[in-house]
């Protein structure tokens, strides 16, 4: 836990030690009434918070072990508006759910903007279903992400039927968009590399001098794109690359694609 985060109402009231958070700070940190931790407000201001009341209790369980309860209060001081997210949109076919975890993790530790889960014609369409996909567990697989990229801000989280319905809805919201850069990854007849395509292009220059660019980057399922859907992707103004010739799985395409992406843009620099 790289930063402890909390929601505006939460920001100055006491804090249980039975909380996941409490714990790690007294627990892990072995912080003490006067030490300071790093602490930020979900969305916004990112800084330090100082242990004004540590209250521990030593109970016995029926068990007969013991552990230790209470509360900590905290005073939270703002020093930063925390790390903004990133220029990159992700589009990403479902995967299996049990891939779903780590992959929205580590989309959130790298800043994306936004993750756009969609079904393909090729994916299974249960994955769906699945508990893990649902938008309470999506988001805190994206907060558990940002609390390790030690960020206060959370990508947003959106869940579509279809290729096609992710597509529309994409375009509609970017609508005004001026400078906007639309990636598929693809391993059968793509134009060229992801890398030498990024280089080529203004994405890493208007990304360095500030300047309002954007990168939608979409990734397939575990058994990749249609024809159908190559000529939707196509037909949307996505230019299809490659990353080798080796086959990935969705999770580890969706990271190493956005590694690359933002590593083109600057920001991991």
């Amino acid at each position: 836990m790289n930063i402890c985060l909390f929601d505006k109402q939460e920001i100055n009231k006491p804090l249980s030690l039975k909380d996941p958070r409490g714990e790690h700070i007294v627990k892990v940190l072995h912080k003490k009434e006067g030490d300071e931790f790093y602490a930020g407000i979900i969305g916004g201001k990112a800084g330090k918070a100082v242990i004004t009341s540590l209250a521990l209790t030593e109970e016995k369980a029926s068990n007969g072990k013991t552990f230790t309860s209470g509360s900590l209060e905290f005073e939270f001081f703002a020093e930063t508006d925390g790390k903004p997210l990133n220029p990159l949109i992700m589009v990403i076919g479902f995967p299996r759910p049990i891939q779903l975890k780590r992959l929205l993790r580590d989309m959130a530790a790298l800043g994306v903007k936004e993750v756009h889960l969609t079904a393909t014609e090729l994916s299974e369409k249960s994955y769906l279903e699945s508990e893990l996909a649902t938008s309470e567990a999506g988001y805190k697989m994206l907060l558990d992400g940002t609390v390790q990229a030690a960020s206060t801000h959370v990508p947003l989280l959106f869940r579509h039927k279809s290729l096609k319905e992710c597509l529309f809805f994409i375009n509609e919201r970017l609508d005004c968009q001026e400078s906007l850069t639309k990636i598929a990854l693809d391993n059968v007849s793509v134009k060229e590399n992801l890398g030498n395509f990024l280089k080529n292009t203004e994405l890493n220059l208007k990304c360095k001098q500030n300047l309002d660019a954007l990168c939608v980057a979409a990734i397939g399922s575990e058994r990749g794109w249609t024809e159908n859907e190559r000529a939707l992707l196509e037909s949307f103004g996505y230019v299809r690359l490659g990353m080798g010739s080796r086959v990935m799985r969705t999770e580890t395409a969706s990271t190493v694609s956005a590694s690359i992406i933002l590593n083109e843009m600057g920001v991991l620099s």
